[in-house]
């Protein structure tokens, strides 16, 4: 009995002794962080005619410069006297730089740079938005084409989601130009007119109207990632973050046949039966969740502005990644970050109700993390749905993610700089984007991309995108025009 004793606290002085060695090494890790935030020197903040400039940003909202409108023509002409106020707004600028329609609608300008020898950057945005949801009109404090400034925002579709990022950039460089500034290096602006369907007619044209002159970029900076505010635990301070990789985009069609015939004679399978159980079954059958070299970093960047027991887990994913990872499993936005989603967006079968259908097609949608590809996604849906008789195909507009840009570059670390002078409360990190941009169109001419919105945004804040009552603040579009200012005086200079 006392050899059983004697071993039994043998065991228990052991496990103590771990326990307390494990802690420390965990406290050690989470306490010897500093900072990576970069040091930079305060900047007077200059002056903007806000007021003036949100009102030329609501007139723009009144153009319904709607992609996938069942009529092109409606959305040519708004694009199109969109395009003249643009003229109209900014003499200047379009006196200094050189202007091209690409792809029918899209705007390529050239701002020609004093030293032919640097490689120049692209600014871009776009100017197609997104369709109101029909029946939800009535739901908006102001119409959304109405383009009303009221209680502080530009109220209006596009506000944010990108005609806010057009038209502050165009905002800085109207401003530039009317005090004689002239880049050292060439600065284009890419406008496409149709990102919200894929960039497939202008950001792609654009592009390879620059490959054909042989353009290379330095780097491409495109609508992205936010400021966020009170949306990551255990930061208190405005977050901005850098999107340095962006998903890519893989929308697979499933299709099922079997023999149609009357309901009252049904088989044992049908099409509609087939793809139900296979849609479950990729449903309950995610690809795994993985913590790529972008999402590491910038958890490794945010460690250190942290407190507690947040710290301590960031600081110790060697150990605690199962932990960090069922934190973020909790909601769609976290978790997208660390698995290729699968969505079931469409599904169209039978066309009577005493009909048993031939043909059942589902689509779903993937946004594959950096590392899958859209053959990866495809192996992983067949093997998931176990069904020969269920036909898989790949939309031609699909893209693998884009590659990744690295932070210890000068173009990051100008990109970085910026954003400090220009919110200097606010901690910056990289990110992954998870949505598509125009940016990936670039990969091919671009030494890096980066997707970056100069937009504080909080919770709420984001329930707007894309969707209801979307509002833009004037203050904050006032910020935008700085942003825009200070990045191209410290990056084509």
């Amino acid at each position: 009995m006392r050899r059983l004793l004697r071993l039994i606290r043998n065991i228990a002085l052991v496990i103590a002794a771990a326990v307390a060695a494990l802690s420390g090494v965990l406290a050690f890790n989470a306490f010897n962080l500093s900072s990576r935030q970069l040091r930079v020197t305060p900047i007077p903040r200059v002056a903007v005619d806000e007021q003036a400039a949100a009102a030329r940003l609501a007139e723009a909202i009144r153009f319904p410069t709607i992609s996938g409108t069942a009529q092109a023509e409606p959305f040519a002409d708004a694009l199109r006297a969109m395009q003249v106020h643009l003229v109209v707004s900014f003499p200047a600028f379009h006196a200094a730089a050189a202007r091209e329609t690409v792809g029918g609608h899209s705007l390529l300008y050239t701002w020609q740079g004093s030293d032919p020898s640097l490689r120049p950057i692209a600014l871009l945005a776009h100017q197609d938005v997104v369709p109101v949801a029909p029946g939800t009109e009535k739901d908006w404090q102001h119409p959304p084409f109405q383009g009303v400034v009221a209680d502080g925002f530009v109220w209006g579709r596009g506000s944010w989601d990108d005609k806010g990022n057009l038209y502050s950039i165009l905002e800085a460089a109207e401003g530039l130009a009317r005090q004689g500034f002239r880049p050292t290096r060439t600065i284009y602006f890419g406008f496409g007119h149709d990102e919200e369907v894929a960039g497939q007619g202008g950001a792609t044209a654009i592009a390879a109207l620059l490959a054909s002159r042989n353009v290379r970029l330095d780097f491409v900076l495109d609508e992205g990632l936010l400021i966020t505010e009170g949306l990551l635990k255990g930061i208190d301070q405005p977050l901005a973050l850098i999107g340095v990789a962006e998903k890519g985009y893989a929308t697979l069609t499933l299709t099922a046949q079997a023999t149609p015939g009357h309901s009252s004679m049904p088989p044992r399978e049908t099409a509609i039966g087939m793809l139900s159980a296979a849609l479950v079954r990729l449903e309950t059958r995610r690809l795994p969740m993985r913590i790529n070299s972008t999402v590491a970093d910038m958890l490794a960047t945010v460690a250190p502005e942290m407190q507690g027991l947040d710290r301590v887990v960031l600081s110790n994913l060697w150990l605690l990644k199962p932990l960090l990872l069922h934190e973020f499993e909790k909601s769609g936005p976290s978790e997208a970050n660390v698995r290729t989603t699968t969505a079931l967006t469409i599904f169209k079968a039978g066309e009577q109700d005493n009909v048993l259908p031939g043909i059942a097609e589902a689509t779903v949608n993937f946004r594959l993390l950096p590392g899958d590809t859209q053959e990866s996604v495809a192996d992983h849906v067949r093997r998931g749905i176990g069904n020969d008789r269920i036909a898989i195909a790949l939309f031609p507009g699909n893209t693998d993610p884009p590659p990744v840009s690295a932070t210890d570059t000068p173009s990051y670390a100008t990109l970085n700089r910026t954003i400090r002078e220009t919110f200097p409360d606010a901690l910056v990190a990289p990110g992954l984007m998870i949505a598509a941009t125009d940016s990936r169109h670039y990969a091919g001419v671009a030494d890096n991309i980066f997707r970056f919105s100069p937009v504080r945004a909080n919770a709420e804040d984001l329930t707007r995108f894309h969707g209801t009552n979307e509002r833009l603040s004037v203050a904050n579009y006032g910020d935008m025009i700085r942003f825009y200012r200070r990045l191209m005086q410290n990056a084509a200079r």
